[in-house]
């Protein structure tokens, strides 16, 4: 009647297969017998044994509440009354109030750190036992030595995790605003609405955090409110994704169209669109050697690459539907390109070779305006204003513009040369003629601010707009 638990099963995957027939084959005598096993997500993973399971997952807490609330719970009142100087209680609170925001800022993607650290409740008991110590040895007459705190905090027990130096900043940056003098006054609050409370007990600490709103704007974590609309954005693809893939992949017999038919219709209207390929006798007559003309074959080659591999997978995939090849398994490509075609995503073999996009019908429109852009180059000569995002290796692009500039100047030297820029107060449309040195490009995006073009300067994010065109950049060397 007792229990067995295995943990980190993902790391012996044949023992799950004999565990499993175990299970099935043993005569279990008494009904309170559990096993219990703990386990990454593995692709291997056998899948009878999951279904036979319970499964059980332990999510962190959603919102500043339950974090606290969590944290609390891990508590006690002696921890609490440990120390009897009056700086103890608020700065155990404010430490579990930037460890719920640190957590909390995770969910919102790169826009809440760049790298998503692993924060726990170690980093939490460790800040514990130092803010403890050092209560200990501090002179009442000098009171508390804030630079030693901050440092322990926002360097250390917190910092320690951080290997990104915007993170590390913003860290600090949390550890300054919150541990000062300051935090002792009673005016003193986080945000709008979350102070540090005065109270004796762990139940007057619940009492209090119970009153915290269940649902926090993105300010009390120091994020824009557009932070919100961008994170329920992603969690809702992430639902859909997950819907999307576990849908049946065969026919049925029902009334409609077949997934068959429906692919075969989008396959033959992508390949009526795909553009041509190339004839590479044009770029002998632009000037190889030309810094910027290297670039554009290098860019051609790429382009070619992508039409070709659409071009074949397209034609195999009507050939498959029609019944003239076998979509065996070996093709697992072509299967895979019905599938993503019919739920409108790329196939993977084509994203391999090309760039990300949200949606097929996205991807093949970039596909015929990235074409567009190397074939107008090529056939009228060179664009006034680049569309930079449309290139393969837009670094590449800034790399032959400093070429050029430097083979203008016999006297500099490439090493020697740095790429500046300037943001015009024209659009794309309103470009008349090449700069006369450098190059016009577009297609840039702001996120997490806006553009002020009257005085060209960068803004706060206007309220519900997420991404912001800049104008046209003029770069130069």
């Amino acid at each position: 009647g007792g229990w067995v638990l295995l943990q980190n099963c993902h790391l012996g995957l044949d023992f799950m297969e004999e565990l499993l027939e175990t299970l099935l084959t043993a005569e279990i005598q008494n009904d309170t017998f559990r096993v219990w096993i703990t386990t990454e997500q593995h692709p291997k993973f056998p899948i009878t044994l999951l279904q036979i399971a319970i499964k059980f997952t332990n999510e962190p807490p959603q919102g500043i509440r339950a974090g606290l609330k969590r944290t609390f719970s891990g508590i006690s009142q002696d921890l609490l009354n440990v120390s009897n100087l009056p700086m103890w209680k608020p700065l155990l609170y404010t430490v579990a109030f930037l460890h719920s925001t640190v957590q909390e800022r995770r969910k919102f993607g790169p826009l809440g750190w760049n790298i998503p650290y692993e924060f726990n409740s170690a980093d939490f008991t460790a800040s514990v036992q130092f803010i403890q110590n050092h209560l200990k040895k501090i002179d009442i007459k000098k009171g508390i030595s804030w630079n030693t705190v901050r440092y322990m905090i926002g360097e250390v027990q917190y910092g320690g995790r951080v290997t990104d130096d915007y993170d590390k900043r913003l860290l600090n940056c949390f550890a300054r605003v919150w541990f000062t003098e300051n935090m002792f006054d009673s005016a003193f609050c986080f945000y709008t609405g979350y102070k540090i409370p005065v109270c004796k007990t762990l139940e007057q600490y619940f009492d209090y955090i119970q009153l915290l709103p269940a649902m926090d704007t993105p300010e009390v974590f120091g994020l824009h409110p557009n932070a919100d609309i961008t994170y329920q954005k992603n969690t809702s693809a992430d639902v859909l994704d997950t819907i999307t893939n576990i849908q049946p992949k065969e026919s049925g017999g029902g009334s409609g169209e077949t997934r068959e038919s429906v692919v075969y219709r989008s396959a033959e209207d992508m390949l009526e669109k795909l553009p041509p390929d190339y004839v590479k006798a044009r770029l002998v007559k632009m000037g190889a050697l030309n810094s910027m003309n290297i670039f554009l074959r290098q860019e051609i080659d790429r382009m070619q690459k992508v039409i070709t591999v659409v071009r074949t997978s397209l034609n195999d995939l009507k050939l498959a539907i029609e019944g003239t090849i076998v979509m065996s398994e070996a093709s697992k490509n072509l299967r895979d390109a019905l599938d993503n075609m019919y739920d409108a995503r790329i196939p993977q073999v084509w994203r391999r070779v090309s760039w990300e996009s949200s949606t097929l019908g996205f991807w093949f429109t970039e596909l015929l305006d990235r074409n567009a852009q190397l074939s107008a180059w090529i056939f009228q000569g060179r664009p006034k204003v680049f569309w930079i995002t449309g290139f393969f290796n837009p670094q590449g692009f800034l790399t032959a513009m400093k070429q050029e500039a430097t083979r203008a100047h016999k006297d500099w030297a490439l090493d020697k040369v740095a790429v500046h820029n300037d943001v015009l107060k024209q659009t794309r449309e309103e470009i008349t003629s090449p700069p006369s040195e450098g190059v016009y490009i577009y297609g840039l995006y702001l996120e997490g601010a806006g553009w002020d073009k009257r005085r060209s300067i960068l803004v706060e994010s206007t309220p519900k707009i997420l991404f912001v065109q800049l104008p046209v950049l003029h770069m130069f060397a």
